[in-house]
């Protein structure tokens, strides 16, 4: 009788060329059109599967994983794993990966586009130019602030945040960042940047990118008392996660010209948006799209893959995922990985 192949569920279409690697080794239940899985569709899923390939849109807590005897390993496509409840995979003893680093520079490529575009006005004056409004050229119209010499304040400084500090040496910024940890000297030295306290970077910064992963401690971290430490003229850009940024006081200080603008890839309702944000000229909104190059999110399904199938016992690095998620109560590295896309 022949030994039975494991199961594995891929929650959305992804790659067919990448994801056809999991058939050398699995039975593999694709879903075959983008869909959103409600609680009881994900623990149906899982239900009688040995292994899950997964996006940011799929939660997979405890409750999901309730009645999912077999379920040995969930593959994360994303650097943030705020969609998963590491302890309670981990007390079930399920492996959970991620897919970090092969985003980090697109990541940090589109950061650096949305804090232009905030801080230069740039979909502002498209809206403005496609809606007819444009009489003519107007030397004191839509003027913005520039980046060049201005001070970059970064709010998180892993993989990425270090991408964007690099890229503003280019614009001969000053760059401040705030950290859980401070960085070694050598690292800050690669970056051209300076350590300093919370509230000196809200005070300082003329453009302010967050960069932090998602957590207890980080929600709403960037709040109505946050804001008003902040200069008026300055910008606020957010790659990291919808939650960290208190969405009502940030449409209050920006409907109030508290802030000059903002630019936002994520939201903490997504994919729904607070209408006030949507109502405003002096924001940039995109659909998390920052590491939405062709060849970074073919990057990141690749190492998914090389995930699942490592941690289900196959291939070659059989038994060694590349990029396992530690444990939040042992603070690993994974552990501290900043996320976003």
């Amino acid at each position: 009788m022949a030994e039975r192949r494991p199961r594995v569920w891929v929650s959305q279409p992804l790659f067919d060329d990448v994801v056809a690697r999991l058939h050398d080794h699995f039975d593999v239940d694709q879903v075959a059109a983008v869909r959103e899985h409600d609680a009881a569709g994900v623990a149906a899923a899982l239900g009688d599967v040995d292994g899950a390939l997964v996006t940011l849109n799929e939660r997979v807590g405890r409750d999901e994983i309730a009645n999912a005897t077999k379920l040995r390993a969930v593959a994360n496509v994303g650097v943030g794993y705020n969609n998963l409840d590491i302890d309670a995979l981990h007390a079930r003893g399920i492996v959970a990966t991620n897919t970090p680093d092969v985003l980090t520079e697109t990541t940090a490529d589109f950061g650096f586009a949305l804090m232009m575009a905030a801080a230069r006005r740039v979909t502002e004056a498209e809206r403005h130019l496609r809606a007819g409004r444009w009489q003519g050229w107007n030397f004191k119209g839509l003027l913005g602030a520039d980046l060049h010499g201005s001070t970059l304040g970064i709010l998180g400084m892993g993989r990425i945040g270090q991408g964007i500090a690099r890229r503003a040496s280019g614009f001969e910024m000053r760059v401040l960042y705030h950290n859980r940890s401070r960085l070694p000297a050598d690292i800050e030295r690669d970056c051209n940047a300076s350590y300093v306290d919370f509230d000196t970077l809200l005070a300082q910064a003329d453009h302010l990118v967050l960069v932090l992963p998602y957590s207890a401690a980080s929600h709403h971290i960037v709040d109505a008392a946050a804001l008003a430490k902040m200069k008026p003229t300055a910008t606020l850009t957010n790659i990291a996660r919808g939650g960290i940024v208190d969405e009502a006081a940030l449409a209050d200080a920006l409907g109030s010209g508290r802030l000059a603008s903002a630019a936002l890839d994520v939201f903490e309702g997504e994919p729904a948006v607070d209408p006030r944000l949507l109502a405003l000229d002096n924001i940039v909104l995109t659909p998390h799209i920052a590491s939405g190059s062709l060849a970074t999110r073919r990057a990141m399904v690749a190492l998914a893959v090389d995930n699942l199938i490592a941690a289900l016992g196959a291939g070659p690095e059989a038994g060694r995922p590349p990029t396992p998620i530690a444990p939040a109560a042992t603070g690993g590295k994974d552990a501290k990985r900043p996320g976003t896309a």
